[in-house]
């Protein structure tokens, strides 16, 4: 009896460290994106409290993926030298307070300054993901991968659909209390990785100051992921922005908040589905090019369509952006050597979130200068057709 006790301890202790590790990803995922989405549901009490321009407006909106091109090599030294298990804790810290910071903020210098150092705050979390992906769950990679794409989609939802009923009500109907209540699911999140995250053994712990930290910018296969990456980022923020002018130029308002709901919630499913087929679709060229050519055929069926259809189709590019959104973030933990998954993947962000800002002027400057709304979804297009396509030049085999 008491050797099946012991034997039945030793069994659950894997078990156990499995779950605790997926649970923090997910949790850690959510955290990513909470603090960034909460804002655009309060910006017309924003806007109206600190008198900002459409300008500013703009410019608060793009800050975030600025920072998280910026700042993703810097965050691969920080993991160098004190581990991503550690830089992930600080990373939340930052955000969570940077966050709170904004809700403070007297004007709108004060706000950028904040939203900057929050953007900095996340920029440095995402590379550290990926290296703990592999420390933690070296044989469930993309299923680790999803789970906290997972969390990301969710505290994405979470932000945009609890903040006006929910959480402004809590605030007591002050924008800036809920900004900063915001914060604390992403304090939560850093205590968690603390007190429960797995550590570096004594070995990792020495060798911590001595790993290579710059990209590899002469790697054909960074800058193949980065521009993947770039065209999946692109696609979501470019139909974001464009989408409502577009219905709103084309004589239906009225399908704006319904599309965008669908674009968004349309991401959900896609995340719940990966879970399952991720692994199984990590290397497959195929998989990619079929979620490239969904987008292509939504962007399409949007442009060409009316009435619901636009909606179907906003959804439907949602469901295929996020399905390569999840593959291509395991790519750096899978492809890279052991200790290399930081620098690969701060350079993927890198050149992707600047894609990710290039895009949506380049569509932009194209709609005002033909006046021909439609133009500035050229540009989404060719992302789609750059993510159907650029995998079959990709060497999936593993290194390390």
């Amino acid at each position: 009896m008491k050797a099946g006790s012991a034997s039945d301890r030793r069994d659950a202790q894997p078990l156990r460290r499995l779950l605790t590790s997926l649970g923090l990803l997910w949790v850690a995922g959510a955290a990513l994106r909470m603090t960034v989405l909460a804002v655009p549901p309060l910006l017309p009490l924003v806007h109206r409290d600190l008198d900002l321009s459409e300008t500013e407006i703009g410019t608060l909106a793009g800050l975030p993926a600025l920072l998280f091109a910026a700042a993703a090599v810097p965050g691969s030294l920080i993991i160098a030298r004190f581990g991503a298990r550690r830089t992930l804790i600080a990373g939340l810290i930052v955000t969570a307070l940077a966050s709170a910071a904004r809700g403070a903020a007297a004007d709108v210098t004060m706000l950028f300054a904040a939203t900057i150092v929050m953007g900095g705050g996340i920029a440095v979390m995402q590379p550290a993901l990926p290296p703990i992906v592999r420390a933690w769950l070296p044989d469930r990679i993309g299923f680790a991968t999803a789970v906290y794409t997972n969390g990301l989609l969710f505290g994405e939802i979470l932000a945009v659909s609890l903040t006006l009923p929910l959480v402004l009500p809590l605030a007591g109907g002050n924008w800036r209390i809920a900004i900063a209540l915001w914060g604390l699911p992403v304090l939560l999140a850093a205590l968690l990785v603390a007190l429960l995250g797995p550590r570096r053994s004594a070995a990792q712990a020495a060798d911590a100051g001595r790993r290579a930290w710059w990209p590899d910018w002469r790697d054909a296969r960074i800058w193949q992921l980065g521009f993947l990456f770039g065209g999946v980022n692109s696609i979501y923020f470019s139909t974001n922005a464009f989408l409502p002018d577009y219905l709103a130029e084309s004589g239906t308002p009225e399908l704006i908040g319904s599309a965008l709901t669908a674009l968004n919630f349309g991401q959900l499913p896609a995340s719940l589905m990966m879970l399952g087929l991720t692994g199984r679709w990590l290397e497959r060229p195929w998989a990619y090019g079929v979620a490239g050519l969904l987008c292509l055929a939504s962007v399409f069926g949007m442009l060409l369509m009316s009435g619901s259809w636009v909606v179907f189709w906003a959804g439907l590019i949602g469901f295929a952006d996020a399905v390569a959104f999840v593959l291509i973030l395991a790519l750096p933990p899978l492809l890279s050597a052991p200790d290399d998954a930081h620098r690969t993947a701060a350079g993927m962000f890198t050149i992707s979130y600047s894609c990710a800002v290039a895009i949506p002027i380049i569509g932009g400057l194209a709609w005002d200068a033909s006046g021909i709304a439609p133009v500035a979804f050229v540009p989404i297009g060719l992302c789609a057709l750059a993510i159907s396509t650029l995998p079959f030049a990709i060497d999936f085999r593993r290194r390390g």
